[in-house]
């Protein structure tokens, strides 16, 4: 019989109660009649207790992406069990859907397929289970939550991998591979061929040259097996937002592309996040699993809400690094932090490695500084315009000491670096 047919017969009751019985009295049994239906329901609700929570699904899944996680309940007990489960997730997990209704015989297993899009990067972790079993009637219920762990570790989105053929592409011409060879101009012996117009004349091989009838000319390669470190910044100013993107994760998706890039170029990658000290490193990973170490290692970052200690940053580097490298520092081009903390240190670091530093520019300043609508477009325009002339002076105090700067909108940061890589690689600088 239906809940609301059970629920009709109770109100009749009550109703022929009150009509027959004086109003006292009534009350008291009307009390009664419910009092035995809450009792019956507890004693015919299947028991919560005697199920047993299982998990199954993904622990991993890219930003935006859906993972899938089912939940299954076993009824170990004598009874059916008629239960109203909700499985409890962070807000951010966006798991779907949050609650179900389940009819569980005894001895069987019902299941409860959900759907996570998490909005955030990191571990999502499952709260508890909440299980409520209602008797025949609906008056009732027994109620019990328990844990049911499982995490799934939201990846970093890496958008900007759409750009990787088209860079790998450039860079097969640079190495050779490709039927339309461009030679870079490394420093690693390739091969000898004829002299032609345009060639460099320091290129020529004369030893070479005098066994021969013909000038012969060097050709050289990009070299391989050089160390490239990436260095992620996660102090206060990673965790401004660009658009509606962290700084932070902007970051995160040029690093990877990079990270691709340059393993695809034989070259060896290893990965540092710091602020005040080590949040994450990433070394000695071979090439085939340097990409996943990456995207696991990057996951549960956030940013501190803390100043970056360059020093620490610098001191940590010039420890771990011997030989010379490509540092690529993946910061923001703030003023105050880095002519307070950075630049003092330049000559250190780069009396040592080519230091690269990549910054994500804001577009709405651009579109400030073009605005002229009205009065308060123009004290924005110009307060824009002086944060770009603000940027442009740092940016130039910075090469002064050798450093390469790349400071690219969010959507061309990642494309951008990767560039600067191989220009370093056809101009034999790295």
């Amino acid at each position: 019989m239906a809940l609301t047919g059970r629920l009709g017969l109770l109100a009749a009751l009550a109703a022929i109660i009150l009509i027959f019985v004086p109003s006292w009295w009534a009350l008291l049994a009307i009390e009664g009649v419910l009092l035995a239906g809450v009792i019956f329901d507890l004693a015919m609700a299947g028991n919560v207790r005697s199920l047993r929570l299982h998990r199954a699904g993904d622990a991993n899944v890219r930003l935006g992406e859906t993972a899938k996680v089912s939940l299954t309940l076993e009824n170990l007990g004598r009874r059916r069990v008629r239960a109203a489960v909700r499985d409890a997730w962070p807000p951010s997990a966006a798991a779907e859907p949050r609650s179900a209704d389940l009819t569980i015989p005894a001895g069987e297993r019902r299941r409860i397929d959900m759907k996570l899009t998490p909005t955030r990067r990191g571990d999502r972790s499952a709260a508890t289970v909440t299980v409520r079993s209602t008797g025949p009637l609906g008056l009732a219920a027994r109620q019990l939550s328990r844990p049911a762990p499982w995490t799934v570790r939201v990846l970093p989105a890496f958008p900007s991998r759409r750009h990787l053929p088209a860079k790998l592409a450039r860079l097969r011409e640079l190495t050779g591979q490709h039927v339309a060879l461009i030679r870079g101009q490394g420093t690693e012996f390739d091969s000898l061929r004829e002299y032609v117009d345009g060639d460099d004349v320091r290129s020529i091989d004369w030893r070479a040259t005098a066994r021969r009838a013909d000038v012969v000319v060097r050709t050289w390669r990009p070299e391989r097996d050089r160390r490239i470190y990436l260095v992620l910044d996660t102090g206060r100013t990673a965790a401004g937002r660009v658009g509606d993107i962290p700084r932070l994760d902007c970051s995160m998706d040029a690093a990877l592309l990079l990270g691709a890039l340059a393993s695809r170029a034989g070259d060896r990658v290893d990965l540092l996040a710091y602020d005040r000290r080590v949040r994450a490193r990433v070394e000695g990973t071979s090439r085939t699993d340097l990409l996943t170490s990456m995207v696991q290692a990057m996951a549960p970052l956030e940013p501190e809400l803390i100043e970056s200690d360059a020093a620490g940053m610098v001191s940590t580097l010039m420890a771990r690094v011997r030989q010379r490298c490509l540092v690529v520092l993946l910061t923001e081009l703030n003023t105050a932090a880095i002519e307070e903390g950075l630049l003092p240190l330049l000559p250190q670091l780069t009396s040592r490695h080519l230091l690269m530093i990549a910054a994500v520019s804001d577009p709405r300043v651009s579109e400030m500084a073009a605005s002229r609508g009205d009065l308060a477009a123009v004290y924005d325009a110009a307060a824009a315009e002086r944060a770009r002339a603000e940027r442009q002076r740092l940016t130039a105090e910075l090469r002064k000491y050798g450093v390469e700067v790349v400071d690219a909108p969010p959507d061309d940061l990642a494309p951008a670096l990767a560039d600067a890589y191989l220009a370093l690689k056809a101009a034999g600088r790295l």
